[in-house]
């Protein structure tokens, strides 16, 4: 299956929008929290200047909506390029990521042409879900 869309996600939810935090907030709480040293954090200014500079912001950002961010697929080389220096630092703090794909992410509030923006529902409740299985040491 051909993937239209990815994004690079923790573990860690973001506080404004109860969704999996994106490489950019891993890396801002990471400098926050006073975690990554002062060359790492160099680093990944430089990594979001060159997006602030290069790529549009998205409208919904500005605004602080709660959306999350993709990359299309079809324009994401050159984005992934960048962004390998800001997955090698969170590698390096042992903060877990992973690149989501999706062909369906939601309802699309904002796009150009290398992202979109999808609004998040509030309405959808955040469910933990355990497996019988999980638990019992037992193979499958």
């Amino acid at each position: 299956m051909k993937f239209k869309y990815a994004r690079i996600q923790g573990r860690d939810l973001a506080s404004n929008t109860r969704h999996p935090a994106g490489i950019f907030g891993m890396c801002v709480r990471l400098i926050q929290q006073g975690i990554m040293d002062e060359e790492d954090a160099a680093l990944y200014r430089e990594i979001d200047s060159w997006f602030v500079e290069c790529l549009p912001f998205p409208e919904p950002c500005l605004k602080q909506e709660k959306v999350i961010c993709f990359f299309k697929i079809e324009n994401a080389d050159l984005m992934l390029r960048m962004l390998n220096p800001a997955m090698w630092l969170l590698s390096k703090y042992h903060v877990p990521f992973f690149m989501v794909y999706t062909n369906t992410p939601g309802e699309i509030v904002y796009e150009d042409e290398y992202q979109i923006a999808v609004k998040i529902d509030d309405d959808i409740p955040i469910v933990e879900y355990h497996h019988e299985w999980a638990g019992s040491g037992g193979a499958l």
